[in-house]
């Protein structure tokens, strides 16, 4: 498609608006960032509540209870895993990856981020990661995604993983939400297209997400529909779910932004 000067300076004006309300709402952020976690430094407590193994093309669905910590870690090979999650207590509430994304001002989930709900309250914090290379914006794949590897078989897709999850967890169809994928280097260029960037995937990375509400969560470990290899394959993913430590006063997710405070806020009432 040809940008035309027209076009192109709509863009740059629509971007100087984006960059100057973004820096409005990050201007009184306490703290930059912390760095990523490094691979094997946080190690798991004693006795985790549950570890399940997700093979390669399949799901997981759990009940986590506020408190505790989701780990999602690759065992063997390069994986993208992902996830929908709904209020335990009120299905209706779910995850919205829309606005954990302009609520925070950023696509770029990592450590120190958190996972916002469609009622402005958080659902999850990021409180480890060894990658930061997470998808928010395109979702997970489709049987007309995975049209792309040829061959007249089946081959299992998120979306599809995600219909048979809420049907186990007593949903449909109809309460999935748009996911977010972790473990999915997705970007987007100067013109705004997707690309997926050049980002090693290592057996050992992980990411810890602090349940910050009893929810019902699906995993699924499907290849993303952007990934460029060409042969359907994904690793294993363990799924470990273990008690969290209490949140310290000046926990860093729940004071590094005003919006994510805000969404404490509205949690707490």
């Amino acid at each position: 498609m040809t940008i035309t000067p027209e076009t192109r300076a709509r863009m740059d004006e629509y971007r100087r608006r984006y960059e100057d309300l973004k820096a409005a709402g990050q201007g009184d952020a306490p703290r930059v960032m912390p760095p990523l976690t490094e691979r094997g430094s946080v190690l798991l407590p004693a006795g985790p509540l549950k570890r399940d193994v997700i093979p390669p093309g399949w799901y997981e669905t759990a009940k986590l209870l506020a408190g505790e910590t989701l780990r999602i870690a690759l065992m063997d090979a390069p994986a993208a895993v992902s996830l929908v999650a709904w209020n335990a207590a009120e299905t209706s509430e779910r995850l919205n990856y829309a606005d954990t994304v302009k609520v925070q001002w950023t696509s770029a989930l990592s450590k120190g981020r958190v996972i916002f709900s469609d009622m402005g309250r958080v659902m999850f914090s990021i409180v480890e990661d060894t990658s930061g290379m997470h998808d928010a914006l395109v979702g997970g794949s489709t049987a007309a995604s995975n049209r792309r590897y040829g061959g007249s078989g089946y081959l299992r897709n998120t979306r599809d993983n995600f219909i048979l999850a809420a049907g186990k967890l007593g949903l449909d169809r109809r309460d999935i939400p748009p996911c977010l994928t972790f473990f999915a280097p997705v970007r987007t260029d100067e013109d705004g297209r997707f690309v997926w960037k050049d980002s090693p995937r290592l057996a050992g990375d992980f990411v810890d997400l602090r349940a910050e509400m009893d929810m019902l969560v699906a995993l699924s470990n499907c290849p993303h529909p952007l990934d460029p290899n060409p042969a359907y394959e994904a690793g294993h993913v363990e799924m470990i779910r273990f008690p969290a430590s209490p949140p310290a006063f000046d926990d860093f997710c729940r004071t590094a932004t005003r919006e994510a405070a805000r969404g404490f806020d509205n949690l707490a009432r």
